[in-house]
Order: structure tokens, then sequence, then C-alpha cells
């Protein structure tokens, strides 16, 4: 069983763009239940199509699969729920750990999250100076949500 541990934090300020590679991502969601998401990505010319579980804590089941991009393509064209996601992720290393900072475009432009993959909920990190609130146990802010309700649509940004 694949697990991933993740928080997930906003982020204030610019110094981080320049910091890491980046990536355009599109993403999208078929209808699922029970707080199970099965989600397509596009990231570049390689597909992927993910299968999460239902969140406790920081930690969730996750099963990750390549597939071609011209089937992820489709898939996001033809069985995602809409909006897709999209988004313009930087990797950047600070102190021995990986942030994924998401920069949201379309329907959830002026969003900008970061991401960090743990070895266990407990492990003590140091955060980088432009990492703000922790917005982990937020669901709102979980990309599966993004996609039913959109950052440009909530009343109290």
């Amino acid at each position: 069983m694949a697990t991933e541990i993740e928080r997930k934090f906003l982020v204030t300020g610019e110094q981080w763009r320049v910091l890491g590679t980046s990536s355009v991502y599109r993403q999208g969601y078929i209808a699922t239940s029970n707080g199970t998401t099965v989600r397509v990505r596009l990231v570049g010319n390689q597909g992927y199509l993910t299968i999460k579980s239902l969140t406790v804590g920081f930690t969730r089941q996750e099963y990750e699969y390549p597939i071609p991009a011209s089937d992820a393509q489709e898939m996001l064209d033809n069985l995602c729920d809409s909006p897709l996601i999209e988004k313009t992720r930087y990797k950047i290393e600070f102190a021995g750990l990986i942030w994924e900072v998401d920069e949201f475009a379309g329907e959830n432009q002026g969003l900008i999250l970061a991401e960090v993959e743990l070895t266990k909920e407990n492990q003590i990190i140091e955060l980088p100076e432009w990492i703000g609130k922790e917005v982990s146990d937020e669901p709102r802010y979980f990309n599966s949500n993004l996609a039913k309700h959109p950052f440009t649509k909530w009343s109290d940004k």
C-alpha cells in the first residue's frame, strides 16, 4: 500500500519564484464517493491516473500510475468534472525536503499553495520564509474540492 503524508500551506511573497523548476499541470477528477478521489493528470507529455483514499490527519493511501498522454487528454476532455485544475508547479528543495508550490490558473487564479510530503505525521520540519498559514486540515484547499468549488468563487478569501 502506498501512503502519502502531506502538509499544505498558503504562500506569501514572491521570493520562491526563482528557487525551483516549474511544470504546467492540467488535472481533473472523475466522480467518486466516500472521500475517495480518482484523478487524471497531464504533465507535459506524460499522463497519470491516481487514486487516493479519504485523508485521516495528514495521511491517506495513494496509488499513481503513468498512462499515455493521449489517454489522459481524452479522460480530461470526456470523463472529468469541470472545471479542470490548471496550475504551474514549482519544485523547491529546502532543508532536505522538496516543497511543491502550486500557482493556480483558470477558475482558481490567485491561489498559491505549498505542499510538502513527509515520512511521518509528527515529522519536525523547517518552514521556508515564504510559507504562510497552514491549511492542511482545511478540505476546501484540496485540489479535488477546488475543482468543485473554485477559489475565484469563494466569498471569504
